[in-house]
């Protein structure tokens, strides 16, 4: 080997080319095999498939790519899909080779007509006319309805046929009959006017039970409203709306009740629940409370407002309102609402709700408290409003109130209520009968001077189970304003009590008869000597004033 002495000798050119080929072909088959790895898997051509396309009486055979849908299939045999056409299989589904795909062509058609709705025919019994003779009192007449129907069509073949929801175009007028039934009750006399509700009707007997005329023959009075005038000369009433109750529960109404033959005016007020009166000594006023309809029970959420209305006999209708209170809460359960009670000289009027009694302040637009209430928890869709009733002298209230419990029961559970009198000259509260019941409903007589006294008595209503007054029926007693020389009159103890009611007395000072309603009837008791009688038997009856 050539080279200098104590140096190391150095590789060749040649040598070295060598040495780096030999380096480069394994890394170079390394990536080569590397490559090949990532390079996608080849896969053989699928053949195309056929599928028949059947659509309008038709069918066609289409060729499509492996793996189309249905909706490519239509597409390829140029089949336009309508918005009711059915397909068969789904527009998303895979095709296979030889699958069938149907198209099913739907149709609708809407025809309309009109047809009549029947008027329906009421028989109104009436104790005042000979037996088995009948008279017309409105006549009746057919509604008229829309009827669309709807009728489907498969390929071109009918396959159903549907009537929709009607719309009445006229409501139908019912036909109304007054059939005269015998009469087996004996004819009394009685003084003033006595009006009475029956079967949605409005009625009036004057100067005698015998002597009866009919006043509203519509058959939709409802009672929450029924009231003479404090001349007797008009009678205010509420009747259901025609409107469905969710929007609109009832109207107010006035007729002429002095007249042969007079049409009801309507006053323009809507939902009144709780109260509308006249007030006494002016000359045709109307203080009326609203509520606004809902459709969950109890069906209205109490505006617990006050609006005095005017009414003018020679122009015949209502003239505008005032408000005296307006809309609130109305306190504990103010959701069911406020009633009240005119005194006797028209002066004053009275609020009951079901946490308290007072008197509403006319200046100030406000409620004046005489009476807090432990407000009844009912566990229900009411609210217990205690009965209310004026002396006729215009300086007591009497009332029902809810009485502490005994043993553990809470205040708001008590199931113990018990008749009071307030003395509005001393603000004194007396407890006058002891657990009369929830619906204990005091009213006064018509009062006169005796002695230089302002006499009259109280009629209530005794639960015959005090304790469950509720569901309880009630027995009419009678006694003296101070709470003395008290009886039960009516119905007899062997007999079934009455319905909770507010008892109505004759409007002549001194006179002791009071008018009920018992088993749907009309009844007149003398409360001197607990002599009864029955002056209806229908079984309609539902309201009744006096005056």
């Amino acid at each position: 080997m050539n080279g200098i002495p104590g140096q190391t000798p150095q590789p060749s050119a040649t040598h070295a080319r060598r040495g780096t080929r030999g380096l480069l072909l394994p890394a170079l088959l390394a990536a080569l095999i590397l490559l090949s790895a990532c390079q996608p898997p080849q896969t053989e051509q699928q053949p195309p498939i056929t599928v028949s396309v059947s659509a309008d009486g038709a069918t066609q055979q289409v060729s499509l790519p492996a793996g189309s849908t249905v909706q490519e299939a239509l597409e390829a045999a140029g089949v336009t899909l309508g918005s009711l056409d059915r397909l068969s299989p789904p527009a998303y589904a895979v095709l296979s080779d030889g699958a069938e795909v149907t198209v099913t062509r739907v149709q609708e058609e809407y025809t309309t007509h009109t047809e009549p709705i029947p008027f329906r025919s009421y028989l109104l019994p009436n104790e005042s006319m000979p037996a088995e003779e009948k008279r017309l009192i409105q006549a009746g007449e057919n509604g008229e309805q829309e009827v669309t129907t709807r009728t489907v069509y498969e390929n071109g073949v009918k396959v159903s046929e549907v009537n929709l929801e009607p719309v009445v175009l006229r409501k139908p007028v019912d036909e109304i009959l007054m059939v005269g039934v015998q009469n087996p009750f004996t004819t009394i006399s009685i003084p003033g006017r006595l009006a009475y509700l029956t079967g949605g009707n409005a009625w009036l007997m004057e100067g005698s039970t015998a002597n009866r005329r009919p006043l509203v023959t519509s058959g939709d009075l409802d009672g929450r409203v029924f009231s003479l005038s404090p001349d007797g000369k008009w009678l205010l009433f509420s009747r259901k709306s025609a409107r469905p109750a969710e929007q609109e529960i009832n109207t107010l109404w006035v007729v002429k009740v002095d007249a042969a033959s007079s049409s009801p005016i309507s006053l323009r007020v809507a939902n009144v629940v709780h109260f509308a009166d006249w007030q006494p000594g002016e000359e045709y006023v109307i203080a009326y409370s609203t509520v606004e309809p809902r459709p969950t029970a109890p069906g209205w959420q109490a505006n617990n407002n006050l609006h005095l209305l005017p009414f003018d006999p020679e122009k015949g209708g209502p003239g505008a309102p005032t408000e005296v209170l307006e809309t609130s809460s109305g306190g504990i359960y103010g959701w069911w609402g406020t009633t009240f009670a005119w005194s006797p000289d028209g002066q004053r009027l009275a609020y009951a709700r079901p946490d308290s009694v007072g008197l509403v302040d006319f200046d100030a637009k406000t409620l004046l408290p005489l009476v807090e209430i432990t407000p009844l928890n009912t566990y229900a869709d009411w609210a217990w409003v205690p009965g209310l009733a004026w002396g006729s002298d215009s300086r007591a209230l009497y009332l029902a109130m809810h009485a502490p419990p005994q043993g553990l029961t809470s205040p708001e559970e008590s199931p113990l209520f018990d008749l009071q009198a307030v003395s509005l000259s001393t603000g004194i509260n007396v407890t006058l009968v002891p657990q009369t019941g929830m619906f204990a409903y005091p009213a006064c007589s018509v009062g006169e001077e005796e002695n230089g006294e302002f006499s009259y008595r109280l009629a209530y209503m005794q639960a015959v189970f005090p304790l469950q007054s509720a569901s309880s029926r009630y027995r009419l007693v009678v006694m003296d304003r101070d709470g003395s020389d008290a009886k039960q009159i009516f119905p007899a103890s062997t007999q079934a009590g009455l319905e909770p009611q507010t008892p109505v007395w004759a409007p002549e000072a001194g006179s002791d008869l009071i008018a009920v309603l018992y088993e749907g009837n009309l009844w007149i008791i003398d409360a001197a000597s607990g002599q009864t009688q029955q002056v209806t038997g229908d079984g309609l009856t539902s309201r009744l004033d006096w005056k």
